[in-house]
């Protein structure tokens, strides 16, 4: 036994910390975790799993108006915005404890307070200090909102799960995927809602095909869109927020919510002092097993600003453990991660879009199908999905599918597992299809586009 106290102190309670702290003490190995916010992270408490939440309620009223055409008479119907609240805060609990249990289980030791890095192998919680072989710093990031007359009146996503009223007008300024998701979100529940992003097209990065599809099914269902767009100044008034454009355009609203951009949360660490690298944009600069350049200290998940998805610091921290604690390597694996935008219809991809594949492969072959869904056709509904396979000519292999659409990312992880074994195209087109169904499409798509 060493003389530290600990073998292995990670700050933060995340998804990607509390996963390596717990895999560590379940192999004998003395740890602790440090968490000053709340247990699970980003994801659990304001991310991922309440921001789904809201997602499914706001597509309810969508719900409602599509069952008269299979029959059902829906009477009046009125949405409390408390009670949902109230419900995710239930839920949010529940997830806490047990993220606490599963490190007590473990035989890890938990801190509720600040940690901050004193020397290579020293932490400070509150007024203690406690020494470690190793340090992981797994403290995720944070919302970023510019500073521009009147940003001090805008809100993150941070705090949009605990308003205490809906808002009649929303303006959600930012072009990322909280941003898509949350203007469906509000729009959903009946909010008159704006989006506005600098650029010309929101999702910058996923495929320009399902970008231009999500937006003109978003503009469908009443989302007032807004490109080359930003914003000069916000001005609160007795009733209302006074927002102006750099265009010189104006709009009244009840609430801004920005959603610009995360950076990583390495405020007070202490890492200047020990000399730990940071690049640019604040990201902890790490090496292919998650070392800084001080020997002692790790670090994993959005910290580290790579690929920010809370499955993915799962498989770091569980990498990591057998990478310290183990015999042999199991390193990530970050070709074909699969992901999901929760608009208002779904977006998941994985793989390539149609620009990456055309720089890395070379010559493609294009497969793209819209149409309506089977549902639609008694619901009424207005609502296309969108299903596109990419495909590398050379090797006939699958390496990009996209789709737009209800149920999108539960359709996605499995094509994922398709194409992270190299499934080929005459492979898709050899499968037998599930009739009726929208998944059908990915091996019933035999005519090329382009």
């Amino acid at each position: 036994m060493s003389d530290y106290d600990f073998d292995l102190f990670v700050i933060g309670g995340g998804s990607g910390g509390v996963r390596a702290g717990r895999m560590a003490a379940a192999l004998g190995k003395r740890v602790a975790v440090a968490e000053e916010r709340y247990m699970g992270g980003t994801c659990v408490n304001v991310g991922c799993v309440p921001k789904k939440l809201f997602s499914y309620a706001a597509h309810y009223a969508e719900e409602f108006d599509d069952a008269a055409g299979f029959g059902w008479n829906v009477g009046p119907r009125t949405f409390d915005w408390p009670t949902l609240v109230a419900n995710k805060n239930k839920e949010i609990e529940r997830l806490n404890g047990i993220y606490q249990r599963l490190l007590d289980n473990a035989g890890a030791t938990v801190f509720h307070g600040h940690a901050s890095l004193v020397d290579a192998h020293t932490v400070k919680v509150g007024d203690a200090q406690h020494t470690a072989e190793r340090i992981l710093v797994a403290t995720g990031g944070w919302p970023f909102v510019p500073e521009f007359p009147g940003s001090e009146h805008a809100i993150s996503s941070n705090e949009v799960f605990f308003l205490e009223r809906l808002p009649e007008r929303v303006l959600v300024v930012g072009g990322g995927y909280i941003a898509v998701e949350f203007a469906g979100i509000f729009n959903g529940l009946g909010c008159t809602t704006t989006q506005a992003y600098r650029g010309p097209l929101f999702l910058r990065g996923f495929d320009d095909d399902a970008r231009t599809f999500l937006a003109d099914e978003m503009r469908k269902k009443g989302v007032d869109l807004r490109f080359d767009c930003d914003v000069a100044s916000i001005e609160k008034r007795v009733d209302a927020y006074h927002v102006t454009f750099q265009s010189g355009e104006t709009l009244e609203c009840d609430l801004v919510m920005y959603a610009t951009g995360r950076k990583p949360l390495v405020d007070g660490l202490g890492l200047d002092a020990l000399g730990v690298e940071t690049n640019w944009a604040g990201a902890i600069v790490v090496d292919d097993n998650y070392r800084t350049n001080v020997d002692s200290i790790y670090a994993i998940g959005d910290v580290t600003d790579r690929v920010n998805l809370t499955p993915v610091a799962l498989a770091e921290g569980m990498a990591l453990v057998w990478h310290l604690y183990r015999d042999h390597e199991r390193p990530v694996d970050y070709d074909y991660i699969p992901s999901a935008v929760f608009s208002q219809p779904n977006l998941a991809t994985v793989g390539y879009t149609e620009a990456e594949a055309g720089e890395h492969f070379g010559e493609l072959v294009i497969y793209r199908s819209t149409f309506t869904p089977l549902k639609h056709t008694l619901s009424g509904n207005d609502e296309k999905t969108l299903m596109k396979l990419v495909v590398d000519k050379a090797s006939d292999r699958v390496v990009g599918a996209h789709m737009v659409g209800p149920d999108a990312g539960e359709t996605i992880q499995g094509l994922a597992i398709a194409m992270k074994a190299g499934a080929t195209k005459a492979l898709f087109d050899s499968t037998i299809g599930i009739h009726p169904t929208s998944a059908e499409e990915w091996v019933t798509m035999r005519e090329p586009v382009r």
